[in-house]
């Protein structure tokens, strides 16, 4: 394809011409308002699987903030505090000013209850797991459901009284109010978490949130997200040129299919081969990219490059940041050979996705579990500006996006591969050339013999770990002293929480026995079995 003539402009005269764009079609919103609870990503998730566009903001955040965002409707979620706790998280009056209707859940409704005057207390015994929900007055949150259902409790303090103007839905065994509403007022709480599938009528009753109080539209889906992004990239860019960092993953494909769509020629696709992938997955995803797609690919084998700069690097956040700042110099010489050409280029495309952002910190008041080298990683002298047109979006949103602009299904379902790649399943140690072959040549298998077994689709992810560890063997009728490695499969939704997957017996014998008889610098094969909580799935 030949490159379009381009007129070069500064970043601050083409968003000046882009204003005469049409601005890209907003969502309903409704905000959920974290406070700190294990579900909180959850109600998101919940809500966006009924057509409503909803996103976590913390607790901490400006009450200006929520304001420009024009939500819908608010949700304040669970927390592991006491009402009553000294530091426990407050209520932000001003929030019952919004005119927005509120659902609280859990802490969010004793949060509220005990703002507004009503009676919370610690109850006699804690209610955790499920409980039998007694509807006694539906109104309108419960209206329509059973007077008997089951439901997921989490708590150790109760209401016992609501406030004055509020009326009482339901109750269980240890809390004597589990559901009130104010519908004058607009608020609403339920001790109850309907968002997790313990509680089977819980979708229902967000509906009903959604619907009948918030009055949203559901529009948000596969096909209206494209046609949002597109036209904010678009709008973003203008004349400009981009450069996107594919590393032929689904978050990197669909992010590179969907600024493509938006800007044609105006995206270059930077493949960089570090080294750090699994077997051959280099050359498909050029051949992938460039013969099928066509869209405008430069690749760079850059493996002697990362390896020098991993030597000597143990530490996992260490890998992070240092695989990370060395992509971000790849496409920096790139973007300069490329505007050395007469093509300027000052954006970088990323797959960021929300649960990235979520890990990496990226909420105020969040806790940073580990550094996302596409988050955490990028340096603090950054020549680009970001695009990232999945950051709002959970795993399986953007599989349905990628769907939706005609990505084959085998790389649409293809399972999650960590950006740092294999140097972060080398624990303890470098990641040199030695280990990562080892390491490579073993998830081969294991991926072949997943597959084979029909499971791959059922997995969210399955790999292998290469630990510094040795261990004495026999083999051969000679003592051994080979390497470890463990087997790692879990199932999940989003990779906000994962179990451990129950391989049957015989396929981790076969892949077992491969590994030992295939490598002969291993010598044990182990299995991981712990789920997120409280672990991570990767192991750094």
């Amino acid at each position: 394809m030949s490159e379009p003539a381009l007129t070069l402009r500064s970043p601050s005269a083409r968003r000046r011409a882009s204003r005469h764009r049409p601005a890209p079609e907003t969502h309903d919103e409704v905000l959920v308002i974290d406070y700190g609870g294990q579900y909180s990503q959850l109600i998101a998730r919940r809500i966006r699987e009924l057509g409503v566009f909803s996103q976590l903001i913390s607790h901490r955040a400006p009450i200006e903030e929520i304001l420009s965002r024009r939500p819908r409707g608010l949700i304040l979620s669970g927390g592991p505090a006491s009402v009553y706790a000294e530091g426990a998280p407050e209520l932000d009056l001003r929030l019952l000013e919004l005119g927005a209707p509120i659902l609280g859940i859990c802490y969010g409704m004793q949060l509220l209850m005990h703002e507004l005057g009503g009676h919370v207390q610690q109850a006699a015994a804690g209610e955790f797991g499920r409980a039998q929900l007694t509807v006694t007055n539906p109104g309108t949150l419960l209206s329509g459901m059973p007077d008997q259902q089951t439901c997921w409790m989490s708590h150790r303090d109760a209401v016992f009284q609501p406030p004055a103007g509020f009326r009482a839905l339901a109750s269980s065994p240890a809390s004597p109010v589990a559901a009130v509403e104010d519908p004058r007022r607009q608020i609403y709480g339920i001790q109850f978490h309907p968002e997790v599938v313990h509680t089977p009528c819980g979708q229902q009753i967000i509906s009903r949130f959604l619907d009948e109080i918030c009055g949203c539209e559901r529009t948000w889906s596969a096909a209206s997200i494209v046609e949002h992004e597109v036209a904010r990239i678009r709008e973003k860019v203008g004349e400009g040129r981009a450069i996107c960092g594919l590393s032929g993953g689904v978050d990197s494909s669909v992010a590179a299919l969907l600024v493509h769509r938006a800007i044609g020629d105006q995206l270059t696709c930077v493949f960089v081969d570090h080294g750090l992938m699994r077997k051959d997955e280099g050359e498909q995803v050029v051949r992938t990219f460039r013969d099928v797609f066509e869209v405008p690919l430069i690749a760079v084998n850059a493996e002697d490059r990362f390896l020098r700069r991993l030597a000597g690097v143990r530490e996992p956040e260490d890998k992070r940041k240092a695989i990370g700042e060395e992509f971000i110099r790849v496409f920096e010489e790139q973007a300069r050979m490329l505007s050395g050409g007469g093509q300027e280029v000052e954006f970088l495309v990323q797959g960021t996705l929300y649960s990235d952002v979520i890990e990496s910190g990226g909420r105020p008041g969040a806790s940073t579990i580990k550094s996302h080298h596409n988050v955490g990683g990028l340096p603090d002298d950054l020549e680009f500006e970001l695009i990232e047109p999945l950051r709002n979006l959970f795993k399986d949103e953007v599989r349905a996006v990628g769907l939706e602009l005609g990505l084959p299904e085998r790389l649409v379902w293809r399972q999650p591969f960590p950006g740092p790649g294999l140097a972060i399943r080398i624990v303890g140690a470098e990641a040199t050339k030695e280990r990562l072959h080892l390491l490579r040549e073993a998830d081969h298998i294991l991926q072949e013999e997943v597959r084979a077994a029909g499971l791959y689709r059922e997995l969210w992810q399955s790999f292998c770990v290469l630990p510094d560890i040795r261990t004495v063997g026999v083999q051969g009728d000679e003592r051994t002293y080979g390497n470890v490695i463990v087997i790692r499969a879990v199932t999940s939704d989003d990779a906000m929480t994962a179990d451990w997957a129950r391989l049957p017996h015989e396929l981790l014998e076969k892949i077992a026995s491969r590994m030992m008889g295939e490598l002969r610098e291993v010598n044990r094969v182990v299995l991981d079995i712990t789920s997120k909580p409280p672990g991570t799935i990767e192991w750094e």
